[in-house]
């Protein structure tokens, strides 16, 4: 039953546009790394998606995931740097355990930033913090919201 859940609520997650629509091929533009390898985050989560994206439906299933690592090393970067977009996707990636480990604990983690930015998705990423909360222990919760407070209080917004 719990895994139905997650499929159903990573499902409702894509649908619901949390998830950037990838783009159709994986090269990636050298000016774009470059400004993405100099710390520019939304040219990180651009990198990131085009490493979502791979080659195209003949990768295998090796390179499926080293395509979703590297993706979510780039979300990573930018939601370090505070884009709520990419801190969502981050949890998103978190919690079916798609390029990194999963972790119900840093999904709700990385929603959990993500949903205290003011803007159009924030209701959403409050939404699906709830719905991965649902999956952790109350020690857990506690501990992640530590966490969350002290990265709210080295990044003022």
């Amino acid at each position: 039953m719990k895994t139905q859940w997650k499929q159903i609520a990573v499902i409702a997650l894509f649908i619901g546009g949390l998830l950037p629509a990838f783009a159709q091929t994986a090269a990636i533009d050298p000016a774009l790394l470059a400004k993405a390898n100099g710390g520019d985050a939304a040219a990180q989560v651009k990198v990131g998606e085009s490493c979502a994206a791979g080659s195209g439906a003949a990768r295998t299933a090796k390179q499926l995931a080293e395509d979703y690592r590297q993706a979510a090393e780039w979300y990573k970067k930018a939601a370090l740097q505070g884009d709520a977009g990419a801190q969502a996707t981050l949890g998103v990636l978190y919690s079916v355990g798609q390029g990194v480990a999963h972790s119900d604990v840093e999904a709700y983690y990385w929603l959990d930033l993500a949903a205290a930015v003011k803007g159009a998705n924030q209701e959403k990423y409050a939404a699906n913090r709830q719905m991965i909360g649902t999956h952790i222990t109350a020690e857990e919760l506690e501990a992640v919201q530590e966490r969350v407070e002290q990265w709210k209080a080295a990044h003022p917004r």
